[in-house]
């Protein structure tokens, strides 16, 4: 398994980016965390509510828009991420100053993309 990724938004609705983001990070092999609104299973991934205690997590990929972010801006600093990755309609001005000042990389990309090209691996540290 590669380093642990925390996918926030999570849903079990196929319809969703963090569903099918949640399906191939698991196809791709990589340790998969995953918190949405509503308990639920993808791909064996169990979805977690609140802010679970975690750790070594290495990636946050984030499916939720900036106004839903502001209750989880601790909670991601304080997981000591290596990256946030802002999927399309993600960015958030205050998280990625925060990312920045705790040293934590911003990434601006689409997770699926990302690990269908392979630069998800390649943008690890």
């Amino acid at each position: 398994m590669s380093p642990k990724t925390l996918v926030i938004g999570a849903s079990t609705n196929p319809q969703r980016f963090s569903y099918l983001a949640i399906k191939s990070l698991v196809k791709h092999k990589v340790d998969v965390v995953a918190i949405g609104v509503k308990l639920g299973e993808v791909d064996g991934i169990p979805i977690l509510v609140d802010k679970p205690k975690l750790n070594d997590i290495h990636t946050i990929t984030l499916y939720l828009n900036a106004e839903r972010q502001r209750e989880y801006l601790d909670y991601f600093i304080s997981l000591k991420p290596k990256r946030i990755i802002f999927n399309p309609g993600t960015e958030n001005g205050e998280l990625i100053k925060l990312a920045r000042a705790n040293g934590i990389d911003p990434i601006f990309d689409c997770t699926l993309v990302m690990l269908n090209n392979g630069s998800y691996f390649s943008k690890q540290k």
